[in-house]
C-alpha cells in the first residue's frame, strides 16, 4: 500500500501542473483572440480605405465626364460663326443700302452683286450646320419630327412676314389679302432646303462611314446619296427650264381706279430672257401670277428703265413683261437652290472626318475653285449666265465657290 501522504503529495503535483497548463491555454486562447481583433480592425480600415479610394474615384471620374460633357455642349465652330455673321452683316448692308448704291443691290438679271451672295451663302451655312448637328442620329423618327416641326415654322414665318404687306415704319399696320397674299419668300425657300437635305442626311444615316478610305475622292464617295440628291435637283431643273414649253401669257396691272392688261408673247422653249423663261411659267402656274412678287428687280434693267441700275419710270418703249410680277424665291428656283445645300452639307463633311488643318483646307479649297472655273467658263460663253433671279446651275457654282473660299478664308484666320 502506497503512503496516504505521498499520494497526496501525488495528487497535490497533479492538481499544480493541471492548473498551470489551464493558464497557459486561456492566456494563448487570449492572445489569439486578441490577434484576430486586431487583423480583423486592420482588415476593416484597409477595407473601408479601399472604398473610400474607389469611391472618391468615382467621383473624380463623374466629375470629369461632367467637366467633358460641357465643353462639347459649348463647343462651337468658329469658323460657321464668323462665317454666318459676315453673310447677316451683309445682309444688312444691302437691306439698308441697296436703295442707295444700286451697283450693290440685286443684279436686274444676268450678272452677280454683293446682295446677290446672301441668299447663297444662308444656303451653304444651313448644310454646313446639317451635318454638324447630324453627326449622330440616335433616334431616326424623333429627328425627322424635329427637321419637319422646323420646316413648318420656317413657312409659317415666312408667310406671316412676306406674305402680307406692311406700312412701317410710318404706320403700324399689317394686313394680309388673301386673293394677292405672296405664297413664296426668303425663309419659305431656306425651308425647302433645309427639308430636303436634312431628311436625305437622317435616312442614310446607317449608311453613314465611321472611317474613309485613303484618297481625295473618298469623302465624296462615301456620301454619294447625298450627292445623288443634289444631282437629282440639277436634272429637275435643267430639264425643266431647257425643255419646258412656254406660251403667251398676260397680266393685269391696277393703277388707281383703272386697270390695263398686257399680254406677253412667248411660244418657246429654253429661254433664260426675264419674259419667257421656264422658271416664271412654273410658278405662274402652280401660284397663280397674283401671288407673285409685283415689285421685281428686272424692272431697273436697260429694256425698262433709264434710270438703270438704279429704279426710274418706265421708258416709252419698254416691253410689257417690266411691269409684270415675277417671283425670285419660286419654286423651280429654289430646286435648283437644294444644290448650295448640298455643296454647303459637304463641307461640314470634310470638317468632320478630317482632323488635320492642311486635309481640310486642301478639300475646301481644291472644291472652291473648280466651282468657280466652272461658273465662268458656263458665264463668259455665255452657256448659262449668271443669273440669281433663275438660281441658273453657273450662279449656284459661283455663290458656293466663292461660299467655300471664303469659309476656307476665316478658318485659316
Amino acid at each position: 500500500m502506497e503512503d496516504p501522504k505521498k499520494l497526496e503529495e501525488g495528487f497535490g503535483y497533479q492538481k499544480k501542473n493541471t492548473s498551470e497548463e489551464n493558464i497557459d491555454i486561456t492566456s494563448h486562447q487570449v492572445n489569439k483572440i486578441a490577434t484576430n481583433r486586431v487583423d480583423k480592425n486592420n482588415q476593416d480600415l484597409a477595407s473601408n480605405a479601399n472604398e473610400q479610394n474607389k469611391l472618391g474615384q468615382t467621383l473624380q471620374m463623374e466629375e470629369e465626364e461632367e467637366q467633358l460633357s460641357i465643353k462639347k455642349k459649348n463647343k462651337r465652330v468658329a469658323t460657321l460663326d464668323a462665317f454666318r455673321g459676315l453673310t447677316i452683316v451683309l445682309m444688312i448692308l444691302v437691306d439698308d443700302a441697296g436703295g442707295a448704291y444700286a451697283k450693290i443691290d440685286h443684279s436686274p438679271w444676268n450678272g452677280c452683286t454683293v446682295a446677290d451672295f446672301v441668299m447663297p451663302f444662308f444656303l451653304f451655312i444651313v448644310g454646313v450646320a446639317i451635318a454638324l448637328a447630324l453627326k449622330r442620329v440616335p433616334k431616326v423618327s424623333a429627328a425627322i419630327k424635329k427637321v419637319t416641326l422646323r420646316t413648318l415654322k420656317l413657312l409659317f414665318w415666312g408667310i406671316i412676314l412676306q406674305g402680307g404687306y406692311s406700312h412701317a415704319p410710318y404706320e403700324l399696320v399689317y394686313g394680309v389679302d388673301m386673293k394677292l397674299i405672296r405664297w413664296c419668300g426668303i425663309l419659305q425657300r431656306i425651308a425647302l432646303v433645309y427639308l430636303i437635305v436634312a431628311l436625305i442626311e437622317i435616312l442614310t444615316t446607317k449608311m453613314r462611314p465611321t472611317s474613309l478610305t485613303p484618297g481625295h475622292f473618298s469623302i465624296f464617295t462615301a456620301y454619294k446619296w447625298q450627292w445623288l440628291g443634289g444631282f437629282v435637283a440639277f436634272i429637275v431643273y435643267m430639264t425643266t427650264i431647257y425643255g419646258l414649253y412656254v406660251p403667251d401669257w398676260s397680266f393685269v396691272v391696277h393703277d388707281g381706279d383703272s386697270t390695263e392688261r398686257y399680254t406677253v408673247k412667248c411660244g418657246m422653249r429654253g429661254h433664260l430672257g426675264p419674259a419667257c423663261n421656264a422658271v416664271g411659267y412654273v410658278d405662274r402656274q402652280v401660284w397663280g401670277i397674283n401671288h407673285l412678287y409685283n415689285q421685281p428687280v428686272w424692272a431697273r434693267s436697260k429694256a425698262c428703265t433709264l434710270s438703270y441700275p438704279a429704279a426710274g419710270t418706265f421708258r416709252d418703249d419698254a416691253p410689257s413683261w417690266c411691269r409684270a410680277p415675277f417671283e425670285p424665291e419660286g419654286l423651280l428656283s429654289s430646286i435648283s437652290a437644294i444644290m448650295s445645300g448640298t455643296i454647303g452639307i459637304h463641307y461640314g463633311h470634310v470638317l468632320i472626318h478630317f482632323k488635320g488643318h492642311g486635309e481640310r483646307l486642301k478639300q475646301w479649297i481644291s472644291l472652291g475653285f473648280g466651282l468657280l472655273i466652272i461658273a465662268f467658263i458656263l458665264h463668259f460663253t455665255d452657256a448659262i449666265p449668271l443669273n440669281k433671279q433663275l438660281y441658273s446651275f453657273s450662279y449656284v457654282c459661283f455663290t458656293a465657290g466663292a461660299a467655300g473660299i471664303v469659309f476656307s478664308g476665316f478658318y485659316i484666320l
